[in-house]
């Protein structure tokens, strides 16, 4: 394995590690303030009881989400130091800022876990909504500095320098409303059918029913509601896309040809020699209105994007279909839920919903891991779009491959102790 492939993976399985951890980190805060809200207005006991397991459950995740971003800190500058040397004064200020809001959060849950009957009750639950509100802040900041290497601003490059730089307009690029805006909802469809998941098996299996009802449910409705608004941010990223990166929107599609009523492609094989998609499905004008607006505009193709800087085809297809489908997948079980909520009470009851919810337990995290790689895979060959190459930022460092496969044993290591310590967890609440 040379050393450019293994700088690339590592960095690869460690934010594809991270990824999970970080969402999972920002959203459970907020079902834990809900549980906790009910606990407190109602005054029954399940509620408290899932407070707590889901509180555990936010330090666990706190911990391994720590780890890992402190990894990744280190990752930047031992494998892309000629990255760091040039973008981090640049954007250098969301991770700056991002700091502040993991110590705020920290700070926030040592008093919301060790606040039990110690704190004023009221006090003691906004200690919670906060760590939910600086653990969002915290992701939305770290995206801030992803979309900025897809739309670098805030700076004048001349002559191979960065200068007139502008830390403020480089963290409020082009498109740090939408890839926060999508990845923030993302988390939350995700982390919500793993949890509703997880809770919908303990009761099939007849375990604590009252507690893993009051808990599915308050699971469910985050991403039941999460996921009926993805749809709306993929849209408005997918028109940001179209005019920022044209080549990434391209390689999505496997759109090889500039045309006016451009098809939406679903499924295909593409077929990069001869310039098409093999079995797919063609929707007439629909990438043309989805990109624009409009039917009829022109949608430019890979044929205009010269070779060298086409992102890799087949990966960004395949990974937007995944995440295209698993979203379509969770918006059909999220309005078939809203219609059982609100319309089939009785069906609330039924195993077959539950059963459901089980198989989509890991959708949504599938669909994150396709959508985060249409994101990286999608802007090569550069690092910074249009600035810097992906080959020309990596470590000139020996052996590199040595650390990817040292870290990826100690990833692998920190996912089976947090499996372990869910398992657990999940044992635990079974009684």
């Amino acid at each position: 394995m040379d050393d450019f492939l293994a700088a690339r993976l590592q960095m690869a399985f460690s934010l594809g590690f991270h990824i999970v951890f970080a969402c999972i980190g920002m959203v459970m805060p907020f079902f834990m303030s809900v549980a906790h809200f009910y606990w407190l207005r109602t005054k029954e006991a399940v509620y408290k009881d899932v407070t707590k397991a889901w509180s555990r459950g936010v330090a666990i995740f706190f911990a391994t989400g720590a780890v890992s971003g402190t990894v990744l800190s280190f990752e930047l500058g031992l494998l892309w130091p000629k990255f760091m040397e040039h973008a981090g004064p640049i954007f250098g200020m969301p991770f700056s800022l991002e700091g502040t809001a993991f110590f705020i959060e920290a700070i926030a849950l040592g008093f919301y876990l060790y606040g039990w009957d110690k704190l004023n009750k009221w006090f003691h639950w906004v200690t919670g909504v906060i760590v939910g509100i600086s653990g969002l802040l915290s992701g939305i900041l770290v995206v801030a500095a992803n979309s900025w290497m897809n739309s670098p601003s805030g700076f004048d490059f001349l002559d191979g320098n960065y200068i007139n730089i502008d830390p403020i307009k480089a963290m409020f690029n082009d498109a740090w409303f939408s890839q926060a805006l999508h990845m923030s909802i993302a988390a939350f469809v995700s982390t919500g059918f793993a949890v509703a998941g997880i809770h919908a098996l303990m009761i099939l299996r007849g375990s604590n029913i009252a507690f893993h009802r009051k808990a599915f449910k308050i699971a469910a409705v985050f991403a039941a509601v999460a996921a009926c608004l993805q749809p709306l941010s993929g849209d408005i990223s997918a028109k940001d896309v179209a005019v920022r990166q044209p080549a990434k929107l391209a390689a999505m599609e496997a759109h090889f040809h500039t045309e006016r009523n451009a098809p939406l492609v679903i499924g295909g094989i593409p077929d990069t020699l001869n310039k098409k998609v093999d079995f797919a499905i063609k929707l007439p004008g629909l990438l043309s209105f989805m990109a624009t607006g409009d039917f009829n505009k022109e949608v430019t193709g890979l044929d205009r994007i010269p070779k060298e800087n086409q992102p890799p085809i087949a990966v960004t297809h395949y990974a937007f279909q995944i995440m295209v489908g698993m979203g379509m997948a969770m918006v059909a079980i999220a309005i078939l839920y809203f219609l059982v909520l609100f319309k089939k009470k009785s069906w609330l009851e039924t195993r077959w919903l539950l059963k459901l919810f089980v198989a989509a337990t890991p959708l949504g995290f599938i669909a994150l891991e396709a959508g985060w790689t249409v994101t990286e895979v999608g802007r090569q060959p550069w690092i910074i779009h249009g600035v810097l190459r992906t080959a020309d930022a990596v470590t000139p460092m020996p052996g590199i491959a040595y650390s990817f496969y040292l870290f990826t044993v100690v990833y692998l290591s920190l996912a089976v102790i947090v499996s372990i310590l869910l398992y657990r967890q999940i044992k635990y609440l079974r009684s």
